[in-house]
């Protein structure tokens, strides 16, 4: 059940004009860092075009095309583009969880623990049992 807290947050009292000149400031700010950031560039160096299943984008959806970093370092921005790729975000996100499952050890089996081949062979001996009918 909701409380009294549900909703949109009000402001307790008077807006301060400097606080919120500040706010805007360090907004357009970080937009302009953002622009200069690393999917900018690579949204200029790439096409606009899932790395991964091939689907295409146009401005309307561009938002759906995220920038992924080839070794999973995203302080290793070279300017050249060479570690990152454009995947849609389904595709960015499927890169993910492999490479998770590679991280927590679900993706790699040390040679002790390679399960081996089967050797039991359930129809052994059938032949000889249809023979008898």
């Amino acid at each position: 059940m909701a409380g009294n807290n549900s909703g949109p947050r009000k402001p307790s009292g008077q807006l301060d004009g400097k606080k919120l000149d500040d706010v805007v400031a360090k907004a357009h700010k970080q937009r302009d860092t953002r622009l200069a950031g690393y999917r900018e560039q690579s949204l200029k160096i790439h096409p606009w075009v899932c790395g991964r299943c091939g689907r295409s984008f146009t401005r309307e959806n561009l938002h759906e095309l995220t920038v992924h970093h080839k070794d999973h370092n995203h302080d290793n921005n070279p300017s050249d583009g060479s570690n990152w790729e454009n995947l849609c975000v389904y595709c960015h996100d499927n890169e993910h969880q492999r490479f998770a499952y590679l991280v927590r050890g679900e993706g790699f089996m040390p040679e002790a623990d390679k399960k081996k081949p089967a050797t039991h062979n359930p129809f052994a001996g059938l032949r000889d049992k249809l023979k008898n009918r």
